[in-house]
């Protein structure tokens, strides 16, 4: 039978609402207990303990994306599938470790089987389900719980508001985690060195600048003729100019000003460029990420970001028309 458009888009919208219930009443039931779960991983973490996600069926696919999660902001995690570990994949488990066992329910036999030997091991358990009455909740160490009003399936089997809850709250975790720590974008680049996300992370202003004959640089003493010439030469929208003792950034004249200066009078190609510059422009340090040099762009809304070293002195050029080029917008 055909899908009907009416029908299928009304059932989806219900759906995505359903879920949206399920992840607004999550995040309105955490409390303490929440903390004390977080706390618990930082202590692990901290005596280099590792965080070990398990779980069977869907819930196993959760604890399996929440594993990259982790490892992504450099918590070293692991799966534990539920039926290998009771044939010995036990033995990545160690005492100082910490477990968090993913059920909706709470009662999974997998799962329940696997807590005692976890504990005999000196492992903390967590559990992380939506029955607070459950033989899973009561039996481990903390509880992260979730809130699922019901699930989006018209038939009440398929999990999907609960696995959507337990992403989100694993997630959740996992931010909550990121932050105490204190992980920088430097250190998520490390995580991440490949596809264009590492890419992107790691492009430091110096990959991406202008630079030798590509830049235009003058003393702020030449004329305004003079500082066309070398942009012109630079095939470049702008010139850096420099203080002619000190060498250091001064000004930045663009083409905008050089139209702006042309309304001064007709002997405007004559007179001295730091008369238009704009003085002390935005600048970026060479050593900079990429990205740090985009949300500039993006702030102040210019088209050319000068580029300095730790004496600011200009070394460089990041036109605005070559951000696209690079993918990094």
């Amino acid at each position: 039978m055909a899908i009907a458009p009416k029908s299928a888009l009304k059932r989806a919208r219900a759906c995505l609402a359903i879920e949206q219930d399920a992840i607004a009443a999550t995040a309105a039931s955490l409390d303490k207990s929440f903390v004390a779960v977080a706390r618990a991983i930082e202590a692990a973490a901290a005596s280099h303990g590792k965080l070990i996600c398990s779980g069977v069926g869907k819930s196993a696919h959760i604890a399996q994306k929440l594993v990259g999660t982790f490892n992504s902001t450099g918590l070293p995690t692991c799966f534990l599938d539920a039926t290998q570990a009771l044939h010995g994949d036990l033995g990545l488990c160690a005492q100082g470790d910490i477990a968090i066992l993913f059920s909706n329910s709470g009662q999974s036999e997998e799962v329940l089987r696997l807590l005692p030997l976890l504990r005999r091991l000196g492992v903390i358990v967590i559990a992380c389900t939506s029955n607070l009455d459950s033989d899973l909740a009561r039996e481990a160490d903390h509880v992260l719980s979730y809130v699922v009003p019901r699930e989006a399936c018209p038939l009440e089997l398929a999990p999907t508001a609960s696995t959507t809850a337990a992403l989100a709250i694993g997630d959740a975790l996992a931010m909550v985690l990121l932050e105490s720590r204190g992980l920088t974008r430097d250190d998520f680049a490390k995580y991440h060195p490949a596809g264009n996300l590492g890419r992107i992370l790691l492009l430091r202003v110096s990959d991406i600048m202008r630079q030798a004959e590509r830049l235009a640089i003058a003393p702020d003493t030449v004329s305004v003729q003079d500082s066309i010439l070398a942009m012109t030469k630079a095939k470049s929208g702008s010139i850096a100019l420099v203080s002619p003792k000190t060498g250091k950034l001064t000004g930045i004249l663009t083409d905008g000003d050089c139209r702006r200066a042309a309304l001064s009078g007709p002997n405007f190609l004559q007179q001295p460029v730091h008369t238009f510059m704009t003085k002390g422009p935005k600048t970026v340090r060479e050593d900079a990420l990429g990205v740090d040099a985009l949300r500039l762009f993006e702030a102040h809304k210019i088209d050319d970001l000068i580029v300095v070293n730790r004496a600011g002195k200009p070394v460089g050029l990041v036109d605005g028309q070559d951000l696209p080029k690079l993918k990094i917008v």
